[in-house]
């Protein structure tokens, strides 16, 4: 009698249990669906949270090379209280992406657990990843709407203006356009996704020097509405030259810098401060200069520490001859893949069966 009667509750507690997870689930879904982690969070949620990282692709492409996708990876681990913002142009709201169609390199960034894809249809895809999500809910991958992100900035009149057709550098110029209005209206840290993240920045409002010349615009830092970005973005306008290279972009923030203090001598590895804004000394960055880049996948007899970097910029627009990371090659690139971003060096160096793709 006992025996039946335990068997009688647990089959009692087994349909109590199957009712309650049939009415968690959407219509028309039992075990085929997955339920979002958050799914009333909207785009204007993401964008309304506190300033973060930010990057930029103003391609369309949707299978990011294996350093884009380690540079989003990389400023996740680094900065896990931080919304990673990825914007990128070859996403819109009609996107629809499943299990088979997803990119590998997207695919490496959902393999982490902590990726949104807003405000974007996803269909059953990475079980795994959506069940086990956990509070570090940090990366989200955004469509760039250019013209929409410069509504309300002197950028817009020139984006209405320009034709595409006409430019010679226009992927660069909207994409030093868009990293400015962007830092501008949300603030945070904007870095190109050729920069591997290796200590976190606690600084907000800094430049980053290139070289003792130039500052740099692959990595700087504002708060929202800091009136840095909004002079950057009027001389954007009325000094704009988009036929010569950088000039939009390093030559542009060297100029605004200029402007504020014109002397800028740096001593030692020491940071240099112009009022209130922090200018930081190469190796913050640029441990590895642009004319040495190509040591990066070179092998090191002793594996450099970086002891005075915050990250590292690997120069990818150098890299005419296409160097790729290769798995097992002992490179410094390669131990940078394995130690900063593990799921895409996993994913996308070695492959499936270990040996690279």
């Amino acid at each position: 009698m006992f025996k039946k009667m335990k068997i009688g509750l647990g089959l009692t507690l087994l349909f109590a249990l199957a009712f309650v997870y049939k009415r968690s689930r959407p219509p028309g879904c039992l075990f085929s669906c997955e339920r979002s982690p958050e799914p009333f969070l909207t785009e204007r949620d993401v964008m309304s949270r506190e300033s973060g990282i930010i990057f930029v692709e103003t391609t369309d492409r949707l299978e990011p090379p294996p350093l884009v996708s380690c540079s989003v990876e990389s400023a996740a681990r680094i900065y896990p209280d931080k919304p990673i913002r990825f914007f990128m142009k070859g996403l819109n709201n009609n996107t629809s992406l499943d299990s088979e169609s997803m990119p590998a390199a997207l695919s490496s960034l959902y393999a982490m657990k902590n990726v949104f894809l807003l405000p974007l249809q996803t269909e059953a895809f990475f079980e795994e990843a959506l069940s086990s999500l956990s509070a570090m809910k940090n990366v989200f991958l955004l469509p760039l709407q250019t013209e929409a992100f410069f509504e309300d900035t002197p950028l817009l009149s020139w984006y209405r203006k320009a034709n595409p057709a006409q430019e010679r550098y226009w992927l660069i110029v909207t994409s030093d356009a868009s990293r400015l209005a962007l830092v501008w209206k949300y603030g945070g840290i904007y870095m190109d996704t050729d920069v591997i993240s290796i200590k976190p920045i606690l600084l907000e409002n800094f430049l980053t020097a290139e070289d003792f010349q130039w500052s740099s615009s692959g990595i700087f830092g504002f708060s929202r509405h800091h009136k840095f970005m909004w002079d950057c973005m009027e001389d954007f306008v009325q000094n704009y030259r988009g036929d010569i290279w950088g000039y939009q972009g390093p030559r542009l923030l060297t100029r605004r810098l200029k402007a504020l203090c014109p002397v800028t001598t740096f001593h030692n590895v020491e940071d240099v401060n112009c009022q209130n804004i922090s200018y930081l000394h190469p190796q913050r960055f640029y441990p590895i200069p642009c004319a040495q880049w190509h040591r990066y996948f070179e092998v090191w007899e002793k594996s450099p520490e970086f002891n005075n970097s915050y990250a590292l910029h690997l120069w990818n627009h150098m890299n005419r001859e296409h160097k790729r990371v290769v798995a097992g090659s002992n490179t410094l690139v390669e131990n940078l893949f394995k130690t900063y971003c593990p799921t895409t060096y996993k994913v996308l160096i070695q492959g499936p069966d270990g040996s690279g793709p």
